[in-house]
């Protein structure tokens, strides 16, 4: 039987910055059997593993960021061309992961 605590505790860090965020619409969900929080049954960041995420942005945005903080911020050959993003859990901050969630959750919310 595997431990599932690390990727619990990394999961309830997402939750609790998007509701911090006051992000609308979240739920708990799970995409690729790793958790995720989807916004209107739409992931728009999912874990990849206790220590990676994998967040939904425009690729102009995902491009600049990897840039920026490559230490942060990669991909993988499967995320090449896609609009997502890999980010290194454990060198992230709050308040950046937060942004982040937000951005994502824009980028994936229904267009009212």
């Amino acid at each position: 039987m595997t431990d599932s605590a690390p990727i619990d505790r990394t999961f309830a860090r997402l939750r609790t910055l998007a509701e911090a965020r006051g992000l609308p619409e979240v739920e708990p969900s799970t995409t690729d059997g790793t958790p995720a929080l989807t916004v209107s049954g739409v992931a728009f960041v999912h874990l990849l593993d206790a220590a990676t995420a994998v967040l939904q942005c425009p690729w102009d945005q995902k491009v600049l960021l990897m840039e920026i903080s490559p230490d942060i911020y990669f991909e993988t050959d499967q995320y090449v061309g896609h609009d997502a993003m890999l980010i290194h859990l454990d060198r992230i901050s709050d308040e950046e992961l937060s942004l982040r969630l937000h951005d994502a959750w824009i980028f994936r919310a229904p267009k009212n």
